[in-house]
């Protein structure tokens, strides 16, 4: 991990999704699946070691894993708002279409919206993994990254 990454550097997929320097996040579903370049490109972006799901804090966003054979998306995404801070953002990372475990768009809507969340918008972020970001409603609509 390296606190003096780039944050313009266009070949770390972490960019993408909004996070900054100093912040904490907090990665739920983590699995040998997971995308290693992508989990560091975090911690570079952040200069911050990812939490886990025995963190007990308030984190600033979080990294959420999720498979369709982890169990019910909308309840996983209710469990990732308990230590989110007011405007923060919830990633939902799931397998690419053709993916084992590849979660459909409208289960995520659907899950989203049962958890009071807005998507608002959906990236490829790695080889076999999509990233749909989820903000409450109140974030979406101020545009708060």
């Amino acid at each position: 991990m390296s606190a003096t990454a780039d944050p313009a550097d266009k070949s770390n997929p972490a960019n993408r999704l909004g996070f900054t320097t100093g912040q904490v996040i907090q990665e739920l579903g983590y699995d040998e699946d997971c995308d290693q370049e992508l989990r560091e490109g975090v911690e570079d972006v952040t200069g911050t070691e990812l939490v886990d799901e025995d963190y007990d804090d308030v984190a600033d966003g979080v990294l959420l894993w999720h498979r369709e054979e982890d169990g019910d998306l909308a309840d996983a995404l209710v469990d990732a708002l308990q230590y989110l801070a007011e405007g923060g953002l919830v990633w939902l990372l799931t397998p690419k279409t053709g993916r084992d475990g590849h979660v459909e768009a409208h289960e995520i809507a659907e899950a989203a919206e049962t958890a009071g969340l807005a998507q608002t918008s959906s990236v490829s972020m790695a080889k076999d993994w999509a990233g749909t970001r989820l903000a409450s409603p109140k974030a979406a609509r101020s545009g708060k990254r």
